[in-house]
């Protein structure tokens, strides 16, 4: 079993995290990686700090071993969940969309460890210095908000650039993933496409087809004109957004508007027009709905096949 520095340091299993995405990491899905060895992930999302403690309470209650909430800085309550997670007690926290630093001290020392996703070297820098326990380096083939460096390249810059464990994300789903983010220098990695098919995912049933029908060159990115691109499933949603975003009569407030709830309309209604089906690249790999148990084991056995197939092809 491949075990990495990261699994001690969390108490989990397998190095594996759960993407926290938003609408649809629930209570439910999380407790289900978590319970197959991984480390589950709650979204806060845009949600106040209620949902969230009911959503981290009834995680509690469906599993026994450690689990996480992704906080998204540019949330409106986010001061509000920032101090829910330190209430509840919940053991790790991951961060997107902002600088964590002011939050890092408080959560520390509640004895929370402190993931932020991170699309850059001076980012992940940034927050080594303001304590975080690792990052995430997130390339830019993973699904939904996305910076614009591959994993690839990604990856072993920021291992070179910090002295914190590095976990690897982006394109990654399957166990030739695994094993290309261990090369590269990361200790673990985290999967987001590849879950939203778990059979204990609550996704609606039209977003897990559509992923699950997925080819290679099915996905595209919109959004830069704003400052945030995203990268989803080519839908009719997806294609106006993009024909508005280049359309110099439309502004920026309008394209906004227009994106506005889009990505519930997926993941709750599964509206083919009106939904954004976020997705990685990945999904032209995802073929079969699974449960989160077998989808870890069947990658981590991929993954040590490869290492081991590796190791007997270097010349020593």
């Amino acid at each position: 079993m491949i075990k990495t520095p990261i699994c001690e340091l969390l108490g989990i299993q397998y190095p594996v995290f759960q993407g926290g995405m938003a609408w649809i990491a629930d209570a439910e899905l999380a407790a289900a990686v978590s319970n197959a060895g991984g480390l589950g992930i709650i979204s806060a999302m845009n949600a106040d700090g209620e949902w969230l403690r009911k959503e981290i309470q009834k995680a509690k209650t469906l599993t026994d071993r450690p689990f996480g909430v992704n906080i998204m800085l540019m949330s409106p309550h986010v001061e509000e969940v920032a101090k829910i997670v330190v209430e509840e007690k919940v053991p790790v926290v991951t961060t997107g969309a902002g600088n964590p630093s002011k939050y890092i001290p408080g959560w520390k020392e509640a004895g929370i460890k402190v993931i932020p996703v991170v699309a850059s070297t001076g980012v992940a820098k940034l927050v080594e210095r303001s304590g975080a326990t690792a990052v995430i380096a997130e390339g830019g083939e993973s699904g939904g908000h996305v910076g614009e460096i591959t994993t690839m390249a990604l990856v072993p810059q920021v291992c070179d650039a910090v002295k914190i464990p590095v976990i690897a994300a982006g394109g990654i789903g399957d166990g030739r993933g695994i094993a290309a983010a261990f090369m590269l220098g990361a200790i673990g990695v985290q999967m987001g496409t590849r879950f939203l098919v778990a059979k204990e995912c609550n996704v609606h049933e039209v977003y897990k087809k559509k992923i699950l029908q997925a080819k290679d060159i099915d996905t595209m990115t919109t959004g830069k004109r704003l400052g945030h691109p995203v990268r989803a499933l080519k839908t009719p949603f997806a294609r106006e957004f993009l024909k508005m975003e280049y359309n110099s009569n439309v502004t920026d407030q309008e394209l906004e508007a227009f994106g506005a709830g889009s990505l519930r309309a997926a993941a709750v209604l599964g509206d083919e027009k009106k939904g954004s089906f976020m997705s990685g690249q990945i999904a032209g790999l995802v073929k079969k709905e699974q449960t989160a148990q077998e989808i870890i084991e069947e990658i981590f056995t991929e993954a040590e096949e490869i290492l081991g197939e590796a190791d007997l092809c270097i010349i020593k």
